[in-house]
């Protein structure tokens, strides 16, 4: 788990320009509600509500963007007015809870967009649980999101807007359907189920918590597809929330909520969120797990036996979403792996396409987007086969024939992109045998996701020639996942 957050390759700084802006636009937002005379509770929320719009807002485009970024307070400062008008009417105020959990999971539907709202209005909601927000204090709040939604947009798009300079990529849609067959409509309603347990049962366990098992279920639901995906953030939500609660006992309980110090843990764990989210989900929600105890700290009530709770309740909302998604209307693994690999392998093609047009002397073919659309689909390869490869995961001959998938997928993607920086060179040679090779890629894509059995040739040996010998090797690592993937197992990858 080291290893993957410090060793994790970071192209072109990204991650960490993403966390060091974080920092900044957070930071400013707190303090333009502090100039602006908010009380504690609102520069909380302004704080929260900036770290929304700096993190869940994932258009393929600037422009996209910040007309997601305009639309937030739209949805959030109506969901923060019926969750304080609803404060002193608890049945209605949890029925409307799993109204927003519904609406907010089958927005995704809707791509990025949906995806951030749906965050944005289900994060106001629970945020107002936090802070137990009543309708007097709606002005108040109401000032806190706008202005840090604008201290946030100032930052993002104006004084540090690095994504202009970085070619767009779109971001991968959840696998098609209609009806109950669509991922998202199976994930509302499994969402809804889950998070109906967690509220009943985390009301059990406290009445003033509660809203903690609810959020875990949420965010245990945030971009996964299908069963055993779930399964595995469910138990990293966990092992992450107990090193954080453990971190926090050393950490932020000393502290007792003293301002200088605790600004300065605050955005050191707003920076570790940001930073460690693309890599590990244990780690993000360690830092989430601090951030939530400094904020206690703030607030005055933090102590050991709050943390207990904390653990207790996340507990509570990990095994509502591993119910809902055992036993109500179940996505399998193999289903959405199945969806995932077809599509990174016609990107493999696509992206070979754009690569060999440009060497031919197109002056309008352009691989880099196609390029960055792959790397999109191989991370929701990762997170699809996350359960196969996982260490408890018993089925050995499906774990090592996931991470055969895996690794040669990465060798697709690592000859793709030597290839694509051979064609960027405009003194790279225009070798007619490109034409070639790039039809039997074709052939040898189509021949994987076409459910055939038509034979996946192996290539000869190596050319010399630079691009040439980047088809060579794309076409050796296609040839050699026919294999796992058609593997005549009762447990199946692809094809199977």
């Amino acid at each position: 788990m080291l290893k993957r957050v410090f060793a994790a390759p970071d192209p072109g700084r990204a991650r960490l320009r993403f966390a060091a802006r974080a920092v900044l636009g957070i930071g400013l937002a707190v303090v333009v509600c502090g100039l602006a005379g908010h009380s504690l509770p609102g520069a909380v929320t302004g704080g929260l509500a900036a770290l929304l719009a700096l993190f869940t807002v994932a258009d393929a485009t600037v422009r996209g963007q910040a007309v997601t970024t305009a639309l937030l307070p739209a949805v959030g400062l109506p969901v923060l007015a019926v969750a304080a008008g609803l404060h002193d009417l608890p049945v209605a105020r949890d029925l409307a809870f799993l109204a927003v959990v519904g609406a907010g999971v089958y927005a995704r539907r809707w791509g990025p967009r949906g995806h951030s709202l749906g965050v944005f209005a289900f994060m106001t909601f629970f945020v107002a649980q936090f802070l137990h927000a009543a309708p007097g204090q709606l002005p108040e709040l109401y000032a806190a999101v706008l202005l840090s939604v604008l201290s946030a947009a100032a930052v993002r798009f104006g004084l540090w807007c690095y994504e202009r300079r970085l070619p767009s990529a779109a971001v991968p849609a959840p696998p098609a359907g209609t009806g109950l067959a669509r991922v998202t409509t199976r994930q509302a309603v499994q969402a809804v189920a889950g998070t109906g347990f967690a509220l009943v049962v985390g009301q059990l366990v406290s009445g003033q918590r509660w809203y903690w098992a609810v959020g875990a279920t949420w965010w245990v639901f945030v971009n996964t597809a299908s069963r055993g995906e779930t399964l595995v953030r469910g138990f990293r939500r966990v092992l992450g929330t107990v090193i954080g609660i453990g971190l926090g006992l050393l950490v932020a309980v000393p502290v007792h909520g003293a301002p200088v110090p605790t600004a300065v843990l605050v955005a050191v764990a707003v920076f570790g969120i940001f930073y460690t989210a693309a890599v590990s989900y244990t780690w993000m929600m360690l830092w989430v797990t601090l951030l939530a105890e400094l904020l206690y700290g703030l607030l005055g009530v933090l102590s050991p036996g709050l943390l207990a709770l904390r653990l207790a309740e996340t507990g509570v909302g990990a095994l509502g979403a591993v119910l809902a998604v055992l036993f109500v209307l179940p996505v399998t693994t193999h289903a959405t792996t199945d969806a995932w690999i077809q599509r990174a392998l016609r990107c493999v093609h696509a992206c070979t396409a754009e690569a060999a047009a440009r060497l031919a002397g197109s002056a309008t073919a352009d691989p880099a987007p196609r390029v960055a659309e792959l790397e999109q689909l191989l991370g929701r390869v990762r997170l699809s086969v996350a359960p196969l490869v996982h260490p408890l995961n018993p089925m050995l001959g499906r774990k090592r024939r996931a991470r055969r998938v895996l690794a040669l997928l990465d060798d697709c993607a690592r000859e793709i992109r030597g290839l694509v920086a051979v064609a960027a060179d405009p003194e790279a040679s225009h070798d007619a045998r490109l034409a070639a090779a790039c039809w039997r890629v074709e052939a040898a894509v189509e021949a994987l996701t076409e459910g055939g059995r038509d034979h996946v040739h192996l290539p000869a040996e190596p050319p010399a020639e630079p691009a040439l010998a980047h088809l060579h090797g794309l076409e050796r690592a296609l040839a050699d996942l026919a294999e796992p993937l058609r593997a005549p197992s009762g447990s199946p990858l692809v094809g199977a």
